[in-house]
C-alpha cells in the first residue's frame, strides 16, 4: 500500500483515547487512526443487520422488560 504522510493536530484527549485503543487492540497508532478514517469516508453506511450480528449476545446479563411492560409505556 502507497502511504502520503499527512500531519493532523490532535487534542490531548483525542491522543490519550487514541493510545489507548491502540494498546488494547495491539495496533500502531497508525493503524487505528487510518481504520477511523476508512470508516468515516466509507461509501455505504454501516448495515443495521451487520450491526446487529457484531454486537449480538454482547449484554447476555441484560435485565429486558417483558412486552406488555413495553405496551404498557407505549414503546
Amino acid at each position: 500500500m502507497s502511504s502520503i504522510r499527512t500531519q493532523v493536530y490532535l487534542t490531548h484527549e483525542q491522543r490519550r483515547r487514541l493510545d489507548r485503543r491502540a494498546r488494547r487492540e495491539d495496533k500502531t497508532l497508525a493503524q487505528v487512526i487510518r481504520e477511523a478514517v476508512d470508516a468515516f469516508v466509507a461509501d455505504e453506511p454501516p448495515s443495521p443487520a451487520a450491526a446487529v450480528a457484531a454486537t449480538f449476545g454482547a449484554l447476555p446479563d441484560m435485565d429486558v422488560p417483558p412486552r406488555a411492560e413495553w405496551d404498557q409505556r407505549g414503546g
